[in-house]
């Protein structure tokens, strides 16, 4: 299912708890997206798991420990926010497939359509070229994560 209204995006931020975050940036490149969008969300109150796609000497960001690939995290995760390039997405659909999370969220400027449509297919819920922090923030706001 795609998601695009304000009601569904808010049904869907208000329920998660656990966001894995692709292609995440270390604490020295803190002045890009993929590093200051999941520190906002993680001081909101959700908890953040690090797989970045660079840096193999990280071995924790944002003050958690760094998985390689989405399948290898335990537990379940609510949502993944993808930091990677439309052309680099399809190489994840089999780890995103993998780890079946609630739903998939490509930042904005981040758009796979034929990527969004396997997910959807498979029952995983998809956000498309939207910032996750600016929309938290909206229709959330600070309350804490539930």
């Amino acid at each position: 299912m795609l998601i695009d209204t304000d009601e569904a995006l808010a049904k869907l931020l208000r329920g998660i708890r656990r966001v894995a975050v692709l292609g995440i940036k270390t604490e020295q490149q803190r002045d890009q997206a993929a590093c200051y969008v999941p520190a906002d969300l993680a001081s909101r109150g959700l908890e953040i798991v690090p797989v970045p796609v660079y840096y193999p000497e990280a071995r924790e960001i944002l003050g958690q420990p760094v998985y390689r690939r989405l399948a290898d995290i335990p537990g379940p995760v609510d949502l993944v926010d993808v930091f990677r390039r439309p052309a680099d997405i399809p190489a994840h659909l089999d780890d995103l497939l993998a780890k079946a999370p609630r739903a998939v969220w490509f930042q904005l400027g981040i758009r796979h359509d034929a990527v969004a449509a396997r997910l959807s297919a498979a029952g995983i819920a998809v956000v498309q070229d939207r910032c996750l922090m600016v929309e938290y923030r909206r229709l959330v706001g600070t309350q804490a994560a539930h």
